[in-house]
């Protein structure tokens, strides 16, 4: 939990990852591009002081996420969003089963998503049978430009998209994350594009369109999208760092943002290992929208509260301590 001026944050970070991006693990150079990708994001966004060395960005393991995330980092509970990149990666990049087991052991700090890809077509959703029962998933993580094979991404309004999307409804994974943001070389940028979240939106009323990195560099675009589409939510990851290198950009993010979603609809994220949580939580509680920047309203402790937590815990069932809900503080 982090506190400031009297003030209790319930703190729900929305979108990590352990990874391996380990010169043992990379399959071929694109696996270095993507990894080299990450740490120019990492170096280039970051305070000077929370730079890492580039051995240490590689690999992180399960007690420095333990570390940097509850014990130095101000949050109270987490969600795994692995991205297995398997054309890449020898063993995957997102370490599924050592983030499944930090999560079987912290329950109360931990949420495991897992991944599919919809080109696997049967055996792959035989799989994410099993893995909903295995993982007892309430969400999935999807990488629409993930490489497999001589295809380069699909789409969600594919055939067999809607097959997986329509067992996600079935088994009761409401929770559907999908990447829609940055390229990350050496994938495409086109693939990444957000504009198929506009007719699964519309067809799947009952799942939750979560959608990371809140469409970067296509934010208007997003919105239009989220706009008239209520089960289309906007996760931060990214966006967040720009609070220190481009702090009037990071204020027409979460401007536009609240205009056309308001502030039940965004979810913190980190995004780490890319970034660790505690700068980017401290700076967003102080944060405020430039005076001159009028076509804004000014940010309020309640929205930075559901931003930071409440929004993502009441998607996710996350018990919040009492007395730190918005609703709860104004007796409803």
């Amino acid at each position: 939990m982090y506190s400031k001026d009297g003030e209790n944050y319930f703190i729900v970070d929305a979108h990590v990852a352990l990874w391996d991006a380990r010169t043992d693990n990379q399959r071929n150079i694109h696996g270095k591009q993507f990894i080299d990708c990450f740490y120019d994001y990492h170096r280039n966004l970051s305070p000077e002081s929370e730079v890492w060395p580039y051995e240490d960005f590689l690999y992180q393991g399960g007690e420095r996420l333990m570390r940097d995330l509850f014990t130095d980092g101000h949050v109270d509970h987490a969600i795994f969003q692995p991205a297995l990149l398997s054309a890449f990666y020898g063993n995957g990049f997102g370490q599924t089963e050592e983030a499944f087991a930090l999560a079987q052991q912290h329950p109360d700090k931990l949420t495991y998503n897992h991944c599919w890809d919809p080109r696997f077509e049967q055996a792959g959703l035989d799989q994410l049978r099993r893995d909903a029962e295995r993982f007892d998933l309430k969400g999935v993580k999807l990488y629409t430009a993930e490489w497999q094979g001589d295809s380069r991404g699909y789409k969600l309004d594919d055939p067999w998209t809607y097959k997986y999307l329509e067992a996600c409804q079935e088994l009761g994974v409401r929770n559907i994350h999908i990447h829609k943001g940055p390229t990350i070389r050496p994938l495409d940028r086109d693939a990444f594009d957000v504009a198929d979240v506009d007719k699964v939106a519309t067809d799947f009323t009952d799942l939750n369109f979560v959608v990371e990195h809140c469409g970067l560099p296509r934010l208007e675009d997003f919105c239009w999208i989220a706009t008239q589409e209520p089960n289309v939510h906007a996760g931060l990851a990214v966006a967040m760092p720009f609070i220190h290198s481009r702090p009037r950009y990071f204020a027409q993010i979460i401007g536009e943002l609240l205009y056309w979603l308001d502030e039940d609809r965004i979810q913190f994220s980190s995004d780490y290992a890319i970034w660790t949580p505690k700068w980017l939580i401290e700076r967003f509680v102080d944060f405020q929208i430039p005076v001159d920047m009028t076509e804004y309203a000014p940010l309020t402790t309640d929205q930075k509260r559901k931003i930071l937590g409440l929004n993502a815990a009441r998607m996710y069932g996350i018990e919040v301590p009492a007395g730190l809900d918005v609703a709860e503080k104004a007796g409803v």
